[in-house]
């Protein structure tokens, strides 16, 4: 096992982070100094920093079998965290598992045993049923958002899975809100508790914006607003998402979809495209508001209100994070009624923008990943050297077991994609498409 990074400093620098904040200074401490930790922090405020960083202190370099189990609500958080590890260059390895991939394929990446083990309750309770976990020396164990996992019907599979877990020495559970209490099958005694839920007001603007004709172009005129800014408009349902879709479209304003029923694949090509700033817009439902990290949103866009007041929280969670500003903007049309808890929401007045700019960036699926022993660099130095695209060319790029994305700029797509198809990165004859 490969130990490139060693300590906390050398991670933090790795990633591009001066220092942890407060927050996770404190987690850190905690988590370090208790064996029953609870971690009650706002929607990205770096919880998955906060309880990974302690947690990997206790792990031994000479123990092959796994020590960490994390539990998670959903897939996206899922493979949130396996990239977080894998960013963080500890050399520890690390799988996710989570339902809408093949059983099959896991279960053969779980024959060469993780350190750290993160999944949803009911595929990681399936693998458990059928042996292909070992338990006994799972000492740490995590469910992060256990009040989401709660929610959407998961308290019998975690159940399962705890009372599996005989070998545990170290329980954390983290939260965004105080709406569900502790399991009593967690078995805690005495937890030390966290307790960041405390708004910041000054960090986010919030205000209605009144349709006096249509919800759909009044959304074209708010978003005109921000220009090239990168925002989230989130909608209560499929129904609703697909006509504002369909009318985005026909104005030829570009955008990425994310909801419930999408393709595992589409979902995450989705958020791989809001993050490297190939979409600018992301049309979402709820899935989106909670258990992603996508950093550098300036905007949220209620188009429709939601019925609860927790939901709409942490959907402004999205914007104005880690002392950041943000703006949230609530669509209100003719017959639409206002909710009690935003009743004191000030409304601002809006004139028509100048259009929306089509990103700078494009989005290309590489045919090759991690298991071809591809890395960031091998793919920038081709697309340099090979490609004669300089580094401001090159935006972000991502790896995932078989194959990569990168963003380069638009009007270098097609002939990158022309020049540099079949050739070979490490050893593999490589194929490059736009997406």
């Amino acid at each position: 096992m490969n130990k490139s990074i060693k300590n906390q400093e050398q991670i933090l620098r790795k990633m591009g982070i001066d220092a942890l904040n407060s927050m996770q200074e404190k987690a850190y401490m905690a988590i370090s100094n208790n064996t029953e930790a609870l971690i009650l922090s706002p929607t990205g405020s770096g919880k998955t920093l906060a309880f990974l960083l302690p947690l990997l202190d206790r792990l031994d370099s000479n123990n092959n079998e796994t020590q960490v189990l994390i539990l998670v609500p959903t897939r996206e958080l899922a493979i949130q965290i396996e990239q977080v590890v894998r960013d963080m260059g500890t050399g520890y390895k690390i799988n996710a598992v989570y339902g809408g991939r093949s059983g099959s394929k896991e279960k053969i990446e779980l024959m060469h045993t993780p350190t750290i083990l993160v999944g949803t309750p009911g595929r990681v309770a399936d693998h458990i049923r059928r042996g292909r976990i070992t338990l006994n020396s799972i000492k740490n164990l995590v469910i992060d958002e256990f009040d989401k996992s709660l929610e959407i019907g998961f308290e019998k599979e975690m159940k399962e899975i705890v009372s599996a877990l005989n070998s545990l020495e170290r329980k954390i559970l983290t939260s965004a809100t105080y709406k569900e209490k502790v399991p009593e099958f967690i078995k805690f005694n005495k937890p030390f508790t966290l307790d960041f839920l405390v708004e910041d007001s000054k960090a986010l603007d919030l205000y209605w914006v009144n349709a006096p004709k249509n919800t759909l172009i009044t959304l074209v005129h708010v978003l005109e607003q921000f220009g090239n800014k990168s925002g989230i408009i989130f909608c209560n349902f499929k129904d609703t998402l697909y006509g504002v879709s369909a009318y985005l479209n026909e104005k030829d304003i570009e955008h990425a979809n994310f909801y419930g029923g999408m393709e595992q694949i589409d979902r995450e090509r989705s958020l791989i495209q809001f993050r490297n700033y190939s979409q600018r817009i992301l049309l979402a439902t709820d899935l989106a508001s909670r258990g992603i990290d996508i950093p550098g949103i300036d905007y949220i866009i209620h188009y429709e209100m939601p019925t609860r007041q927790e939901e709409f929280t942490h959907r402004n969670g999205r914007t104005a994070r880690m002392n950041a500003n943000g703006v949230a903007i609530c669509i209100k049309g003719k017959n639409d009624r206002i909710p009690e808890y935003a009743k004191d929401i000030k409304t601002k007045k809006i004139t028509n923008g100048n259009g929306i700019p089509k990103s700078e960036w494009q989005t290309l699926l590489i045919s090759g990943g991690r298991r071809d022993k591809i890395s960031k660099g091998d793919i920038a130095g081709l697309f340099m050297k090979k490609g004669n695209l300089n580094s401001k060319e090159i935006g972000l790029i991502e790896i995932k077991s078989d194959c990569a994305f990168v963003a380069v700029c638009n009007s270098k797509a097609d002939e990158i994609c022309q020049k540099l198809t079949n050739h070979r990165l490490k050893k593999k004859k490589i194929r490059i498409q736009k997406i």
